[in-house]
């Protein structure tokens, strides 16, 4: 199997992690794409598409085949869908929407296994190539690997940002500064003084838990490059799938009609 980043460390290292977020394709040639322009992660988002389980799977696969780290946003914590994507072959998990460190733990749970969680055992995973190994050693393994990621969205996410950052297990925070926006009445303006006290807020919040904290929903490069130097994580969204086939769509046709007006 090809060696697939550690998204934590590169972090850490204050390294920059590209990651392509994929909505509209059904077809594993996505994580090819990917692969081709630089990226390091692949991110299914299934809380705003609806992409079955089994093709979010596929594509999970195809990614640690090619050596990416694919994660996989789950519209809900539950259980059974978290345990057949983990076991599918995605790397980690984005939980939107958290404001307690209660709902992080329950997150833990179904991410870990025991004795961290209660994620359910399996016999061989596709991270690993499907070889047979100890449980004890297989879980051990996955728990390691596994990436927990979670979403501040909400005025309350971000009051409880340092304890739900201090629950063991979870890997990162992370916040969704569209979502965030529009809770607190000034939805997409990002530059808003409330949104920038949340986001200041969040950074100090989770460097004293010493965790990781990727900023989101910014449209501006120059106000995601402050957030950076503020200690924002390096994790770098670079697009939605379908946003990106949309804006080349645009910019063929605008092409297109320049040539017929030559």
């Amino acid at each position: 199997m090809p060696s697939h980043p550690s998204l934590i460390a590169m972090l850490e290292r204050r390294e920059p992690v590209l990651a392509l977020g994929v909505r509209h394709a059904r077809s594993p040639d996505i994580a090819r794409y990917a692969r081709a322009s630089g990226h390091h992660c692949l991110w299914v988002d299934l809380e705003h598409s609806t992409m079955p389980v089994d093709i979010a799977g596929q594509i999970c696969a195809a990614a640690l085949d090619l050596g990416l780290v694919p994660l996989v946003r789950v519209p809900e914590r539950d259980y059974g869908v978290i345990g057949r994507l983990l076991d599918a072959g995605a790397l980690g998990i984005i939980a939107p929407r958290i404001e307690t460190p209660e709902q992080a733990a329950d997150l833990v749970a179904a991410c870990r296994f025991p004795p961290l969680g209660h994620r359910s055992a399996i016999a061989s995973l596709p991270q690993w190539g499907h070889a047979r190994m100890p449980a004890a050693e297989l879980q051990q393994a996955a728990n390691a690997a596994t990436v927990l990621q979670v979403l501040l969205e909400s005025p309350r996410g971000i009051a409880n940002a340092e304890a739900i950052a201090r629950v063991p297990g979870v890997d990162m925070l992370a916040i969704g500064t569209n979502d965030l926006s529009a809770e607190l009445g000034v939805p997409g303006d990002f530059r808003h003084s409330l949104v920038r006290a949340a986001h200041q807020e969040a950074l100090a919040a989770c460097a004293r838990a010493g965790k990781p904290l990727a900023i989101g929903g910014i449209a501006d490069p120059a106000y995601a490059a402050e957030l950076m130097r503020q200690g924002a994580a390096p994790f770098v969204m670079t697009g939605i799938d379908s946003d990106i086939l949309l804006a080349a769509l645009n910019e063929r046709a605008r092409h297109g009609l320049e040539a017929c007006q030559a």
